[in-house]
């Protein structure tokens, strides 16, 4: 069949369309999924920040 008589080719060639499609219906469930929204975004990285100069405080830096 198609000149591929090999069955771990056929194997090969079977599990590639499934994970595309695996992919692809992961991709449409989650598409427009929720976010981190951006007041969430603002306050993580000003916990960061703080962390950070704290950390560079202990270090003397």
């Amino acid at each position: 069949m198609l000149g591929i008589n090999d069955p771990w080719i056929w194997g090969v060639y079977l599990l590639c369309l499934l994970s595309t499609l695996l992919c692809v219906a992961y991709g449409l469930i989650n598409w427009n999924q929720g976010t981190i929204s951006e007041t969430e975004e603002i306050t993580e990285e000003k916990e960061w920040e703080q962390l950070e100069e704290e950390v560079e405080e202990e270090l003397g830096l």
